[in-house]
């Protein structure tokens, strides 16, 4: 699969560069406005395929007699937003005149993206208008709205057929102009061009390898960026997740600080902008929750599903108010923070009205509203939370990082107010974070497993399975240091370690699969955060090792790329991780992790030299 990318408009395409068949096609908006788009070229054979970047396209594809070529074919693909340019230049290599016949071939479905994924499915019948130089695709939506595909073809082509006589020597260019115009286009400040982008990413590391995985993290940053009139936010991956998703940026941002402090900002102004406001069972809003997700297709619109603003996540709410508090670190930027008040203080009154809705002290989630989450945590596969003898766990769940991810809200919430002068509720949230620390550590810690449980279920018994979620409890500095040796030798264990990171539930569990999404496979990110973590409480050598594995990762991929997951399966030398085949590629969170790894190393540096390479000290990153 190739995908490229701008803004709000992406391609799926086949390794060949075309729209033919399963989930390929031309989307934007939720919607897949192109279901078909080729070029019929008989007898070429393509020769090379390169990305210079996310949004661009260069292929060479020959018309060849034995291993000599007749004709040559140079295709340049500009993804824009809201269409592209695709540019075929053709040259007569040969010493004979040569008549060359190509045919354009276009269809549009306007599916829905879950219909594409295979949720449901609506009768459409969109209208085609077709003439020498056009081609347009026309569709009403149910509830009104109107779409249009059009292509525009230069030279005109009678009926999409091209014939082109070329003299030895000789030169012939076609060129299609594609716009999808959608009524949902949002108007907003421009995204910054990739040389701008780059620039603010100074990255600099010693090995060519690692430069290369780094700087094909920070150009996917780059394209899964939205523009949204509240400032850049990323999109969370190709080619389902092209949305604006809470957890996901919260979690992507807050990895790409410093550099990344502009969309630290347009990801938290959006979020508050779109902050839960009423009790909304239907699609699991209240006020102070912030969401899950925002969907703008026809099945999302016309509530088929419930995520045009879907609030169904448990842990998108701590996560804003850890996120601020880390772009206040870095940027110094209070500006803000006094800005968002009204926000981090309902999202804080959130957790503790409506997050906690027994008052036991811990954030638990339940489904409210028919079609939305099962799970509401970051593993949110309907299965993925269960016992030791593999029953599912019954909601209302309370997950472990989850209330590590309050811990560390409710530290934020002081340092918030001892910024903001008032140490008396500064010293009250501290004195909360406290407490929360206590119980959690008394009602998820299990002795004799060396961890902690995934969750506590209905009736408050902890799941007693090993998973990779105390990585994350590491991250927030919730785990008491006297425990902390034990829990990271758990962590490292066969059961667990895959030798590529964490698997996210141990290979000794009765739900184990190494090629399910969350029973057993391996997350990029959820095993950076362990890094972070690992860092945090001064396992350094132990912080390198993973960092280590994950850049190994990345250079096992033909396109430099950590996927979203791979298989579980123990590392065996000299063969490259197992993959998960639907994962999505790129994934914001993932390439995230690799600029947080090079954050991570230089706060390990010995030196104590925090922010200037080469201050990378170790390994193959030295």
């Amino acid at each position: 699969m190739l995908s490229l990318k701008e803004d709000d408009t992406y391609l799926v395409l086949s390794e060949a560069g075309w729209i033919e068949t399963g989930a390929e096609g031309a989307y934007r908006h939720d919607t897949r406005f192109l279901s078909r788009y080729r070029l019929d070229l008989p007898g070429f054979q393509l020769l090379t395929t390169h990305q210079p970047r996310p949004d661009r396209l260069v292929q060479r594809w020959g018309l060849l007699e034995g291993p000599t070529q007749a004709v040559g074919l140079r295709r340049t693909l500009e993804v824009r937003r809201g269409g592209w340019r695709d540019r075929l230049v053709l040259e007569n290599t040969s010493l004979e005149p040569r008549t060359l016949e190509l045919a354009l071939e276009a269809e549009a479905d306007y599916k829905d993206l879950f219909e594409v994924r295979g949720w449901a499915r609506l009768e459409r019948h969109p209208r085609r208008e077709e003439g020498p130089d056009y081609l347009r695709f026309r569709y009403r939506a149910q509830d009104g709205l109107e779409f249009t595909a059009d292509l525009r073809l230069d030279p005109p082509a009678s009926g999409r057929r091209w014939r082109v006589p070329l003299e030895p020597k000789a030169r012939a260019e076609i060129t299609l102009e594609v716009r999808l115009e959608s009524p949902l286009a949002e108007a907003g400040p421009a995204l910054p061009d990739y040389a701008a982008w780059r620039a603010a990413f100074p990255l600099r590391l010693r090995d060519p390898r690692a430069q290369a995985v780094l700087e094909r993290a920070v150009d996917d940053l780059r394209a899964l960026l939205l523009a949204t009139p509240y400032g850049p936010y990323p999109a969370a991956g190709i080619p389902w997740f092209v949305a604006a998703f809470g957890r996901d940026a919260l979690l992507t941002a807050y990895m790409t600080l410093p550099w990344g402090a502009e969309v630290a900002r347009g990801v938290l102004r959006y979020l508050a902008a779109h902050q839960g406001r009423t009790v909304n069972p239907e699609n699991d809003e209240a006020p102070g929750k912030i969401l899950h997700e925002v969907r703008l297709g026809e099945l999302s619109r016309t509530g088929r599903v419930p995520f045009r603003a879907y609030y169904g996540t448990v842990d998108a709410t701590p996560l804003f108010i850890i996120l601020l508090e880390a772009y206040a670190h870095w940027t110094r930027d209070w500006a803000l923070v006094r800005a968002l008040r009204p926000h981090w203080e309902a999202a804080l009154e959130w957790m503790l009205r409506y997050g906690d809705a027994d008052g036991d002290g811990l954030l638990e989630f339940a489904r409210e509203g028919e079609g939305g989450l099962v799970v509401q945590s970051w593993k949110d596969s309907h299965d993925s939370m269960s016992h030791a003898d593999g029953r599912l766990a019954e909601p209302p769940l309370a997950v472990s990082e989850v209330q590590a991810y309050a811990y560390r809200a409710y530290t934020a919430a002081a340092t918030f107010y001892r910024a903001l002068g008032e140490p008396e509720r500064a010293r009250a949230w501290t004195a909360r974070a406290e407490a929360l620390q206590r119980t959690f550590h008394a009602r998820f810690w299990l002795e004799d497993l060396g961890t902690y449980a995934l969750a506590l279920d209905r009736e408050k018994r902890p799941l007693r399975v090993k998973s990779s979620d105390p990585g994350h409890l590491l991250w927030c500095g919730i785990v008491p240091e006297a425990v902390a040796p034990r829990l990271v030798a758990t962590l490292f264990s066969e059961e667990l370690w895959s030798g590529w990171g964490l698997r996210t539930l141990g290979a000794k569990e009765v739900r184990y699969n190494p090629l399910s999404y969350h029973n057993g496979s391996v997350w990029p990110h959820d095993t950076a955060l362990f890094a972070g973590g690992l860092a945090r409480y001064g396992f350094r050598r132990e912080a390198l090792r993973v960092a280590e594995a994950l850049f190994e990762l990345a250079f096992s991929q033909p396109d430099l790329r950590l996927p979203e997951l791979v298989g579980g399966c123990p590392r065996e030398a000299g063969e490259p991780p197992v993959p998960y085949l639907d994962a999505c590629r790129p994934q914001a969170w993932d390439a995230a992790a690799l600029v947080y790894l090079v954050r991570l190393a230089w706060s390990l540096d010995p030196s104590g030299r925090y922010a200037a390479p080469p201050g990378l000290l170790y390994g193959w990153l030295a």
